[in-house]
This record gives structure tokens, sequence and C-alpha cells, in this order.
């Protein structure tokens, strides 16, 4: 694995952490795109929104267009993903939490 699939494993996993933090399970792409920023990965909107697209095709969030905005929601699936209790081979798996 190259360290540019790398990188892009782990947006997808901070991603599907941001989401399941959330109350709602559901952010908009510019708090994603905030929220990956604080963690480091400074990618432009639309890289969040090609990552979201990518996750909604493997059925691990939903979305839903508000105007310009794109509304991600976990699935089930993406919430196992996110947890560790599933996997998927494009996203990055996460290490136990304390």
């Amino acid at each position: 694995m190259d360290f540019n699939e790398l990188v892009t494993k782990d947006i997808r996993l901070v991603i599907l952490r941001l989401l399941e933090e959330d109350l709602d399970f559901s952010l908009n792409d510019s708090l994603i795109q905030g929220g990956l920023e604080i963690i480091g990965h400074g990618v432009s909107r639309d890289k969040v929104r090609t990552e979201i697209n990518w996750l909604k095709e493997q059925g691990l969030v939903k979305t839903k267009m508000v105007g310009t905005i794109t509304i991600a929601t976990l699935t089930d699936r993406g919430q196992a993903v996110a947890l560790g209790k599933a996997s998927d081979p494009g996203v990055k798996r996460p290490r136990p939490r304390n």
C-alpha cells in the first residue's frame, strides 16, 4: 500500500468516526471538512465530497443534497466499520479506543 492510499483510507475512517460521534449520525460536508482539518487532513471540499460518495457506494453512508451542500448520514454498516465491528478494504481499520 502506498502513502496516498493510506491517507485516503484514514480520511474515510475519520469521516465515519465523525458521523458516529454526532448525535443524529449526520453532518454536512463543511463540518466534515472542518473535522478532518482539526486532525491534520487539510483537504478540499471536493475531496470530502469524493470520499463521501465513495462511502455511499459502499453502503456506509446515505447522502442528501440541500442546495449545494451534501449531508452524509451514517448507515448501520458504516457505524459497524467506524467502531471496528466490521471492516471494509477501502477504510482504515480503527485502533481500539480507551
